[in-house]
């Protein structure tokens, strides 16, 4: 991964030099180059880096990032040190952009004090977007994400539950759910009333990705059509759409229009099989003597959910020209 590095003095030039040492870093010096342009190099690194720090007074980083910052989930962690190599500074993004923790790294290159203020890192309390970012999960909304990090700030009690039990309590949540005043789900579920009866209290939920969707239909079957289908199904099962890891079908349906914009729509992966990895095990499956006289298969739905490594949570639905199965990873 390559950092941007921006310095303004000679001494923060050799601080880059030393940061060199250790990092793959892109230097943008006000001392060497000429054609320096401090609003235009402040754009640039906002719009190509994943990280970037400036070598100077925080003013001037702040003034710097000001016109380009978006939102915490597409920021850049942006770090600030001081000319003297006193300090290394968070300055943003410093969970999902990974800022803290490159503060730490920085600081250890540069035996420099890191500056962390974020509230959750300081009271030892694991913030619910580090959860989401350290497991893989999807945030399903920021400013709710925000409201449970500030009842933990206060010192409320937080639930915690996975509904697959894979991720552990995290620090500061409570893995009992009685008399709490916020709780952080993990799961697939659209939505998780009904399944944690009495706590009617402000939720996050953190998204799992570990739905796949087995598809097999007529040429060309109507994009709005199933997509139309699919998000209805999924509501019948309670499945969140972001919970989408996959759709597969086989290869002959690779270029179909309808699942290439279903893919898109839901921001997942497309997995295509072949007919000699499907006929193997399309025994087990309810099979169709057109589909395999059109396709020299007996079935893709349920096939393409087991071979993408998934157990099979719905037997396949036949929808009007299309065939759906639902599996979970």
């Amino acid at each position: 991964m390559e950092y941007a590095v921006i310095t303004f003095t000679e001494q923060g030039d050799k601080i880059a030099d030393k940061l060199a040492l250790s990092f793959n870093i892109d230097l943008y010096s006000k001392k060497k180059q000429s054609d320096f342009n401090f609003k235009e190099v402040s754009k640039k690194v906002m719009e190509s880096y994943s990280a970037i720090i400036f070598i100077s007074s925080t003013g001037i980083a702040v003034r710097a990032i000001a016109p380009h910052i978006k939102s915490k989930d597409m920021d850049p962690a942006v770090l600030v040190i001081d000319n003297s190599c006193n300090y290394v500074i968070s300055l943003l993004s410093g969970h999902l952009g990974g800022a803290n923790e490159f503060t730490l790294e920085v600081s250890k290159c540069l035996m420099a004090q890191p500056i962390i203020t974020t509230a959750t890192d300081n009271l030892g309390i694991t913030a619910p977007d580090m959860v989401a970012k350290d497991n893989g999960l999807i945030i399903e909304d920021l400013k709710k994400a925000k409201d449970i990090a500030a009842l933990l700030v206060e010192g409320k009690r937080v639930g915690f539950f996975d509904e697959k039990g894979i991720v552990q309590t995290p620090a500061g949540y409570s893995s009992n759910l009685d008399d709490i005043s916020g709780l952080l789900y993990v799961g697939s579920r659209e939505s998780i009333n009904g399944h944690l009866q009495g706590h009617i209290v402000p939720t996050l939920k953190l998204i799992r990705s570990d739905i796949v969707l087995g598809i097999g239909c007529r040429k060309d079957f109507s994009s709005e059509k199933m997509q139309q289908t699919v998000l209805r199904v999924l509501k019948e099962y309670n499945i969140d759409n972001r919970a989408i890891k996959s759709v597969s079908t086989v290869e002959v349906k690779k270029d179909e229009v309808a699942i290439k914009e279903l893919v898109d729509y839901l921001k997942c992966q497309l997995k295509i099989f072949t007919t000699e990895e499907i006929r193997p095990i399309q025994h087990k499956f309810e099979g169709s003597d057109f589909v395999e006289k059109t396709i020299g298969v007996r079935a893709v739905s349920e096939p393409c959910v087991e071979l993408s490594g998934a157990r099979i949570i719905s037997s396949k639905m036949k929808l009007e020209g299309m065939t759906l199965c639902i599996g979970q990873v």
